[in-house]
């Protein structure tokens, strides 16, 4: 504000030559000043700026002797031909002063407005506050559709500036960019603290309310169906500029909650009516209406005694956390150039644990999954799968596919030497070996060099980019014992890696790493083979919109990754 106020030479000495004005008697309101005096006012300080052409014209900044001989004694003035200068911001197209205000933060913007009648009638146009709705807050919906209904968007915008206030006690404190810092505190991405389960939060702003939405895989095995969505809470503000939580759990509609902004980077809620998460059929009811939602079928259906066990577990465990919930903020991994594909969130099976979320992230040459959502095996914050990318695998072909004996042959001599790598770090890692002493990885690895060159060869790599020729696809089939929650997999795909998953015991006893075989099948899917357990998971990619998710840089992902696991270790 500090430049806008240089350009349109308002400051202390403009208040008080207000002030004076408005002690002397019939001098008209601020409204009707004075054309000439305001722009003189507007465009007495534009020459000074320094930056780029001035807007004045070279005579009238030159004062009224110099602008004499500008014509000519003769009294003939010089023809320009060009167009005509603005001699100061008042003379600018009004569409210019929409981009140019549109710029600025929202909070100056009532500020600017008293600088002159002009400059008050440009505010009020609503692309104005449309731009700053979407830039400061994130509201990408078309915000016409509440312009038709009577809320405006300058209305809009003061609505969430307010609340932002009253979310922020020091805000008066701050100044704006502290202010806008704190404000994200609230918006993006959460893990709520429900023990080994975990979740995904979303907070969100969407119309005049800000909504925390839970995100749900879809019912199992379905992995590839669209994410379901939840609200647990949504925040108001009132005309009194008073903001209203509310929570959204349970089916009786929207009452009473509170938000606690705590240390940073952690939120609470509380439920101030319990009582509307209660159903008349008692936990019974509650516990079928429950199943139908979180697994879409009925306890009758399952036949699998070790399932129902689990589901049930489930269900008494999260429902402690219906009345009061803890977050900890958690971010989307950045994109590096030489990633093998798109990170991002994926949905992948886990036996009898249904469906679970899991983060994807690249760390040089290893290729990571962290659960966001977990089970009472593996408690969600942990790492499930890690990826060597160094120790590419080839498959056999597709008649020797079949052969669970021989996969695990392939995959347990790359296991045998990535341990030896392990323990004598001083020595180069080998590719894997067919188990006979000839080297097995030549293809994959001459397939993992230009996937990794690919992604170099242009600067925004999207992901929907394919990262091998078609001739590095290869027909894929499970072998014959290896069983899958969704026999609906791809049956071909483009490399294959050596890699380890996590396993353990109830309560996350006796934990270990176990080795399996990572299959990429295209940008959007791959799947890991366990093993030991005999087990295959798919995993398919989280498209939904998360916009302000991204974590700043590497360094802060990283910390967020030891945190998540110290969490439930």
């Amino acid at each position: 504000m500090a430049v806008c106020a240089r350009l349109c030479g308002v400051g202390q000495s403009r208040r008080c030559r207000r002030r004076q004005r408005h002690n002397q008697p019939d001098q008209g309101s601020d409204s009707d000043m004075d054309e000439e005096e305001e722009e003189r006012i507007v465009g007495r300080t534009v020459p000074s700026v320094g930056r780029g052409p001035e807007i004045s014209s070279p005579s009238a900044a030159a004062g009224p002797s110099v602008a004499g001989k500008a014509t000519g004694e003769s009294g003939r003035a010089n023809v320009n031909t060009g167009p005509p200068t603005p001699r100061s911001l008042l003379h600018m197209p009004p569409e210019l002063l929409v981009e140019i205000f549109s710029s600025l933060p929202g909070t100056e913007l009532p500020t600017l407005a008293l600088v002159c009648k002009k400059f008050r009638q440009i505010l009020n146009t609503e692309t104005v506050w449309r731009r700053r709705c979407s830039e400061e807050f994130g509201m990408r919906e078309d915000l016409r559709k509440l312009e038709v209904v009577g809320v405006s968007s300058r209305e809009l915008y003061t609505k969430h500036a307010n609340l932002c206030v009253k979310l922020l006690p020091d805000y008066k404190h701050m100044d704006y960019r502290d202010t806008c810092i704190l404000w994200m505190h609230i918006l993006g991405l959460w893990q709520p603290d429900i023990g080994p389960y975990g979740g995904l939060l979303n907070v969100v702003v969407d119309g005049l309310y800000i909504i925390g939405w839970m995100y749900l895989p879809p019912h199992d095995p379905r992995v590839e169906d669209p994410m379901r969505q939840r609200p647990l809470f949504r925040i108001h503000m009132w005309e009194n500029n008073k903001a209203l939580v509310e929570c959204m759990y349970g089916h009786k509609g929207p009452h009473k909650g509170d938000i606690q902004i705590g240390k940073k980077d952690e939120f609470s809620t509380k439920c101030n009516q319990t009582d509307h998460h209660r159903m008349p059929g008692g936990r019974q009811e509650e516990f079928r209406t429950w199943l139908e939602e979180e697994w879409g079928r009925t306890l009758e259906d399952i036949f699998h005694e070790h399932m129902q066990e689990l589901i049930l577990m489930k269900f008494i465990y999260t429902s402690q956390y219906d009345n009061c919930l803890t977050y900890r903020r958690i971010y989307l991994p950045p994109r590096l150039p030489s990633d093998l594909l798109q990170p991002g969130l994926f949905k992948g099976t886990y036996g009898s644990h249904g469906l679970e979320i899991i983060m994807l992230s690249f760390h040089g040459s290893r290729v990571r999954a962290t659960k966001l959502t977990g089970d009472p095996n593996v408690p969600a914050g942990q790492l499930t799968l890690d990826v060597d990318l160094n120790r590419p695998v080839r498959l056999p072909d597709l008649e020797h596919q079949h052969s669970v004996e021989e996969l695990s042959r392939l995959v347990l001599g790359v296991h045998e030497e990535a341990q030896q790598a392990a323990q004598n770090p001083d020595v180069a890692p080998q590719m894997a070996s067919n188990g006979d002493g000839s080297m097995a990885a030549d293809a994959g690895a001459d397939c993992l060099e230009g996937a990794m060159d690919a992604p170099s060869q242009s600067p925004q790599p999207g992901p929907s980019r394919s990262n091998s020729a078609p001739s590095d696809v290869q027909p894929f089939i499970l072998p014959v014992g290896v069983m899958a929650r969704n026999e609906v997999y791809p049956r071909s795909c483009k490399m294959c890696f050596y890699g380890t998953g996590l396993i353990a015991g109830h309560g996350f006893t006796s934990p270990e790493r176990t080795p399996g075989l990572f299959v990429l099948f295209d940008e959007d899917r791959f799947g890991f083979i366990w093993l030991e357990l005999k087990s295959f998971s798919l995993y398919s990619r989280l498209t939904d919109r998360l916009a302000h998710g991204y974590a700043p840089d590497m360094e802060r992902f990283e910390a967020m990754l030891c945190n998540m696991q110290s969490w439930t270790s």
